[in-house]
């Protein structure tokens, strides 16, 4: 696990190996000031040796601003290092995700993949600086000290002995134990960090509908229960506080009493006493470092799991050996096709699916809710891979292209149109980002967009918020019909894409598609039969299968569904002209 992620040191492998030099370096120096100041105590002042004392004090001064300098460079590459780390980790993640198909994307939640790209990188991040300076520093002052001390006294020595192997069985018990709940507290986090993004998405409706109790309360269980966990695993962790206080006053208080002895029977002097006080505090306060770093990484390897969980994920959709870079036409052949969300053949969504369209032709596929109508499109583009059987474009099965020579020659305006934060040309250019001003005009005519545009503050230039928030639905349909174009496709997919236009717009914009994209095979998705009763054929779906395949009048005819839908539209619209 830790292999997976550890690659990701990239560039950043000469601060990572500078880091613990320059960090044993300040131990040795730490290490080496107590000598000198028993040697001052013993030889220089005790014997009133003052040349002793100002040499051996400059020497002391000297290792002290060397400590310092080593300190101050092992910091340095150590933010470096962990900050790099950190950086090429999430766009690592990042990239991966970006090669997620679909059904690679149901397998998590937003709020999940932000959290890991957030707070589980970070969590690592913190943990990875701590193992290259305090994880180092500590074992090097750790050995140093305790040679110090049995090079002074190895009887004295054994004290520390036994403070090690107590705190030593107190971190492991720590670590089995609140790891369980760390990889809990984690997953809470995706809970409240989904909560957040629901509300905030949705705060016009939380405000229209008078709702703000109702989501305040969610965050707080959400926050609660997070809060709950992080109880049951702080109260484990606090642990290591009192039980290093135990160790280090035990020592001390060992120290004093055994060393006193050791001042009145002649076989230890003060100067050394009081050096071991200090090695002491060094031991103790290494011991202190890496238990923080053992707790460190009892979090953070929760948040290891979670990144190479989606580092691990791989696309279920690649390129075959010799992929195909060129769609000779718009022509689509659905043999035999058969899908399920979960590749289960017993659970289909869409069963033995046998439909062929010709290239420049216009389809209409209507259906009720369910009846796998997105299901069907998606699979063109190759959103998703069929379970059995093979969809064809140009006379080819779609596995057999280059993904993205496929989905530049498949232009889908999606059922959920999404715009994003940056001006209307920068919106368009998604669908062509050379295109010409010329060009984002004429496309914005064809998706009856331009008359609207206009009316901005800054036109083409007006700033559109995140997620289009400062437009209507309409319009964000027709910017997004108008982005879908400007790719100039072999093949244009609305997926109920005009629901929010008006009747009048609706038949000028498939006016604009018969006129100026006749090549253009044109598949639209519609809940309203106005919208797909021009198209040459329509498709009729039902629970995931074709009902039915024919013009306008012959569904009327030789269709039920059609034929009930037609009429129940009908006769809603002669309702609403009466009143």
């Amino acid at each position: 696990m830790v292999k997976k992620i550890i690659i990701y040191i990239g560039e950043f492998k000469r601060d990572t190996i500078l880091t613990p030099i320059y960090v044993g370096l300040e131990a040795v120096m730490e290490t080496i000031i107590p000598l000198l100041m028993a040697w001052i105590i013993d030889n220089g002042v005790g014997k009133g040796n003052m040349k002793y004392v100002c040499i051996v004090g400059g020497v002391m001064l000297i290792t002290a601003f060397l400590s310092l300098t080593f300190g101050v460079l092992g910091g340095k590459h150590a933010a470096r290092a962990s900050s790099g780390f950190a950086r090429n980790l999430r766009r690592g993640m990042y990239y991966n995700i970006q090669n997620f198909s679909f059904s690679n994307i149901d397998k998590y939640s937003t709020a999940g993949l932000i959290t890991r790209l957030t707070t589980d990188v970070t969590n690592v991040q913190n943990a990875f600086q701590m193992i290259i300076r305090m994880f180092v520093r500590a074992p090097f002052m750790l050995i140093f000290a305790m040679s110090m001390c049995f090079y002074i006294n190895a009887k004295l020595s054994l004290v520390f002995l036994g403070a090690i192997i107590f705190l030593g069985i107190v971190l492991y018990f720590i670590m089995t134990s609140a790891h369980p709940y760390f990889m809990e507290v984690f997953k809470k986090y995706d809970d409240l960090n989904a909560s957040v993004q629901e509300n905030l998405t949705g705060i016009r409706a939380v405000k229209a509908y008078v709702r703000e109790e109702y989501e305040t309360n969610k965050f707080y269980k959400a926050s609660q229960t997070l809060y709950n966990y992080f109880i049951k695993a702080e109260k484990l962790i606090i642990i290591n506080g009192p039980a290093m206080q135990l160790a280090v006053y035990t020592c001390i208080l060992l120290l004093s009493w055994l060393g006193a002895k050791m001042i009145v029977s002649n076989s230890l002097t003060t100067g050394e006493l009081m050096s071991l006080f200090t090695y002491t505090m060094n031991i103790l306060m290494s011991l202190m470092m890496m238990s923080m770093v053992f707790v460190m990484v009892i979090m953070s390897k929760s948040s290891v799991e979670r990144i190479t969980e989606v580092l691990d994920e791989k696309s279920d959709l690649t390129n075959g050996e010799n992929p195909i870079y060129e769609v000779k036409d718009g022509s689509i052949t659905f043999n035999n096709v058969h899908f399920s969300y979960s590749k289960n053949k017993d659970n289909l969504t869409l069963e033995n699916a046998n439909i062929k369209i010709n290239s420049g032709e216009t389809i209409g596929i209507i259906g009720g809710t369910g009846s796998a109508k997105s299901t069907l499109v998606q699979l063109i583009p190759r959103l998703y891979d069929v379970t059995s059987g093979a969809v064809e474009v140009g006379g080819i099965d779609v596995r057999k292209y280059d993904i993205e020579t496929l989905r530049n020659e498949v232009s889908m305006v999606l059922q959920k149109n999404v715009l994003f934060s940056g001006t209307v040309k920068e919106n368009l250019r998604w669908g062509n980002k050379n295109a010409t001003d010329e060009e984002i005009i004429n496309a914005c005519k064809q998706a009856q967009a331009d008359e609207f545009i206009e009316t901005l503050p800054d036109k083409y230039d007006t700033f559109i918020e995140q997620g289009g928030t400062n437009v209507s639905g309409g319009q964000k349909q027709r910017l997004c019909i108008a982005r879908a174009l400007l790719k100039k496709p072999k093949i244009l997919i609305l997926d109920d894409s005009t629901s929010a236009v008006d009747t009048k717009t609706d038949a000028l914009i498939r006016k604009a598609f018969k006129e100026i994209i006749p090549d253009t095979t044109k598949i639209i998705i519609a809940q309203r039969i106005s919208s797909v009763q021009d198209a040459d054929r329509i498709i009729v779906l039902n629970d995931g299968k074709v009902d039915g395949i024919g013009t306008h009048e012959e569904l009327l005819n030789s269709n039920n569904i059609y034929r009930e839908v037609y009429e129940s539209q009908v006769k809603g619209a002669d309702n609403n002209e009466s009143k």
